[in-house]
Formats: C-alpha cells, structure tokens, sequence
C-alpha cells in the first residue's frame, strides 16, 4: 500500500506539472503582438493601414456649379462602390477656406484628398501640409502643380478652341464678340485662351469686351453683365456674338438678348449641361455648348487614386478627355 500509494503522488505531480506548461504557452501566446492584416499604405506613403476603409476628403469652392456637383457626385459615387469613405466641403468661392478644408483634412489624416475643380496656386499652404503629412492630393479639373499628384479633366484648350470656332462660323467670321470667362479657374482660363486664339485668326471679328463672371451666382451675374453691354450698344448687329468658358453665363447672357429683343445674335457655351441642351433644342441665341465627359473624368479619377493606393506609380501628372460639340443638328 505504501508503494503504491507512492506511485500515485508522483503521478499528480505529473499531471500538475503538465497542466503548468500549458497554462504558460497559452499566456505566452496571448502577450505575442499580431501578426499585420495589411501591407503599408501604397504609392509612397509611410502610413500604415489598419484594413479600415479608405477616407477621401473632397475640397471644392464651387458646389453652386451644376457641372461641378455632377462630376463630384459621381466621384464619390464611385468611390463608394470601391467602399471608401468620401467627405465633401464646399466653400462657396472662398479660397482662403478651401485652405482651410484641406488643413483640417490632414488634421483627421484622410488617406487622400481630391481638389473639385479650383487653382492649386491659390491652395499652396494647404497643399504644403498635405505633401509633409505624405497625403496625395488630386484634381478633377483642376490645375497642375508640383504638389497634385495628378488632374483629370478634359482637354480645356480643345473645348474653348471647338466653342469659339462654331461661333465664329456661325456669325459669318465677322463682327464683335465678347467674352465671359473666370480666370481663376484653370480650365476655364485654357478654353479662354483657345478661344481668344480662334478669334484672333479672323481679322473681320473683334473681341470688343472680356468681362469676369462671379461664382456663386453666375447666371445672374452674366445676365447683368449682358443687358449693361446691350445698353451701351442698342443697334441691332453692333454685337455679333457672345462666347462664355460655360454654361452658366451662356445661359445669362441668353436671357438678357431674349429680353432685349436682340435675337440676331448667337451664344456658345462648354460644358453640355441638360439646361443648355434644352436651351439650344429651343432655336434662340444659345447655339451650341461642348459637352464634358463628366463620368469619364469620375471614373477616371478613382481609377487613379486606386493605383496609388495599391502602389501603381503614376506616368503623368495631367489626364485630359475629349469633349463633343453639341449643336441644334445633333440635337434633333
């Protein structure tokens, strides 16, 4: 009894001893760090992702615009579908709180922000803390510069070129002309000049006035402008035609001519928003817009952003699409 009694004590402490050892793999294997779920943040940056979803934050001053609300709109719309996270802040044309926005977007460390039409040159503090914070920075239709790592937009010199060309026909190659543009603007301020070109070409057409359109507001604004300008030229031919960098001020100008009962002169617009088609489908003074491929451009801009985040090195920093010229005949 007293052996066997013996051999059961040393198999308890086995069984003790055992069950210590497991107790302590278990504790160790509980205090080991976790193994990553996810590789760093692509296209360069240091940061490291946590799997969470990817967070956009899209900047714009000019939600007002129908163009810019589509194309945004669409974007995030896009975006979305890829699951990541888009916030949107409008300015409403002040550009010292777009600076701002994209500040307080590298505040919250978004993993990129994109830029809804704009100057990049009058951002340059907030792209700066954007670039030090490693956050890419996109443009849809919005300018280049040093520190946007790409925009997407269309070929702005072609759509101002196409614009001024079909008015230019349209009055005969000859009489004066004036413009409605928004310098600020990058692409608007291309197609100006395209279209200060095209007129330049034709020694009987005369720009006689180049005036600033003021965003929010700039269908008001262009018809204002239109009716002091018909005001000071009350003969009838004294003004050939009007060209306007969008839809918006074609629209403006279009009301003032109807109302001052000057319908023998033509108006072009860019853009190709449905009021300008329904406009144009009329027959009045607005003649013809170039329509944007604003889908195109949205779709083309998550790709893009995509590929940085899966670290897909850019081969260009300017993407442009094509636009179509949209006239009464292909309306019909």
């Amino acid at each position: 009894m007293l052996s066997t009694s013996r051999y059961r004590m040393k198999g308890m402490k086995g069984l003790v001893l055992a069950a210590l050892v497991i107790v302590s793999l278990v504790a160790a294997a509980c205090a080991a760090p976790a193994a990553p779920t996810s590789a760093p943040s692509a296209g360069g940056s240091t940061k490291a992702s946590s799997g969470a979803a990817k967070r956009i934050a899209l900047v714009t001053p000019y939600m007002a615009n129908a163009t810019t609300k589509q194309v945004i709109d669409l974007f995030s719309k896009y975006a979305k579908e890829k699951g990541w996270e888009v916030g949107t802040t409008d300015t409403a044309g002040d550009f010292d709180k777009l600076v701002g926005a994209i500040q307080n977007a590298v505040a919250q460390k978004v993993d990129a922000i994109v830029l809804g039409m704009g100057d990049p040159a009058q951002m340059s503090k907030g792209l700066t803390a954007a670039k030090e914070a490693n956050i890419p920075v996109f443009g849809i239709d919005a300018g280049v510069a040093p520190d946007v790592v790409a925009n997407i937009t269309s070929d702005n010199a072609a759509l101002g070129t196409m614009s001024a060309e079909d008015l230019a026909q349209r009055i005969g190659k000859k009489g004066n002309v004036v413009m409605f543009t928004h310098d600020p603007h990058p692409g608007v301020n291309a197609r100006a000049k395209a279209a200060a070109a095209v007129f330049e070409k034709y020694p009987d057409i005369k720009v006689i006035d180049k005036r600033h359109v003021n965003v929010p507001g700039p269908v008001d604004n262009a018809r204002k402008i239109m009716q002091d300008l018909l005001t000071a030229r009350p003969e009838k031919g004294s003004i050939a035609g009007a060209w306007a960098g969008w839809d918006e001020p074609a629209l403006g100008a279009t009301q003032a001519i109807l109302a001052a009962g000057r319908t023998e002169m033509a108006v072009v617009g860019v853009d190709g928003t449905d009021f300008a088609k329904a406009e144009i489908k009329k027959g009045g003074p607005f003649k013809s817009t170039v329509e944007q491929d604003w889908d195109g451009i949205a779709r083309k801009t998550v790709e893009l952003v995509g590929d940085y985040f899966q670290g897909k090195k850019l081969d260009r920093n300017l993407y442009t699409l094509p636009g179509k010229l949209i006239t009464p005949e292909n309306l019909k």
